[in-house]
């Protein structure tokens, strides 16, 4: 019998919350007298049923995510050929997710259609296909947000909440000013996250540069501090270039009769 078979059966067992230590399943083996071939199916069923419930969890993650479902952001289908750069490929190797195991934020800052949101949403998917948490929302959707539970006292549960993923995206900083209240709430957010264990990252997405971030929020003081979380160790892609917004737009010319009667007289 082949050990590795063994370990197998109980990586597999213990993804789907069964106590099988491989000592107990090899002594079932011998007890039962069970084939090489027997082993091997009660190994392919398990990992079969280990498949189908990370399926299951992906799925779930992803629903919960607020990441677009029907038309997904992917880094399959971002268009890294138009990037170009001394640094192109340290945007290639996000899908690898180093940031997030390496406890690192990021920010993706340029002018609007170049990129910066596809590349936020395609990280938190690919965060999800790897069975971690993320979650998903603009700037303006966190100020009203954190409004919101400021009017029904629920301000600690909604902190929390947003400090749980472990991937958290706030995308376009710079839509919208967050006053007093709220910006402490958000720094609360930061300062809990920053201390979170564990695999975690933030991902920003502005048209604003890091250093115009303090006109959007009311408490110069406590920002100073909090954009020293953002950005402690963090990695900023400043992307520039050109929108990718309806580069495969045809234009039509048409002339209606109307305008062609006019012409005539």
């Amino acid at each position: 019998m082949n050990e590795s078979l063994f370990e197998q059966i109980q990586t597999d067992a213990k993804y789907l919350k069964l106590d099988l230590p491989s000592q107990e399943i090899a002594q079932l083996a011998v007890d039962k007298g069970m084939s090489q071939e027997s082993i091997q199916s009660v190994a392919d069923t398990l990992s079969y049923l280990k498949d189908k419930k990370s399926e299951r969890n992906v799925s779930t993650l992803l629903k919960l995510s607020r990441l677009p479902l029907k038309e997904p952001k992917t880094f399959e289908n971002f268009d890294f050929s138009q990037i170009h750069g001394q640094h192109v490929e340290s945007l290639k190797n996000l899908p690898v997710l180093t940031s997030m195991y390496a406890h690192k934020n990021m920010a993706f800052i340029g002018p609007p259609g170049t990129g910066k949101t596809h590349l936020a949403m395609a990280y938190g998917r690919e965060c999800c296909k790897q069975g971690k948490k993320a979650y998903f929302l603009k700037a303006t959707e966190l100020n009203q947000k954190l409004t919101d539970a400021r009017k029904s006292g629920r301000e600690n549960s909604t902190i929390m909440f947003l400090v749980k993923p472990t991937c958290l995206i706030i995308d376009e900083v710079g839509r919208c000013v967050f006053d007093k209240e709220n910006t402490r709430m958000f720094f609360d957010i930061i300062d809990r996250r920053y201390n979170k264990e564990g695999p975690n990252t933030m991902i920003f997405t502005s048209n604003k540069s890091p250093d115009k971030w303090s006109e959007y929020f009311s408490e110069d003081s406590s920002l100073l501090c909090a954009i020293d979380r953002i950005f402690d160790e963090a990695i900023v892609f400043m992307i520039k270039g050109d929108s990718y917004r309806g580069r495969k737009r045809e234009m039509v010319a048409l002339t209606s009769g109307e305008s062609m009667a006019s012409l005539s007289n």
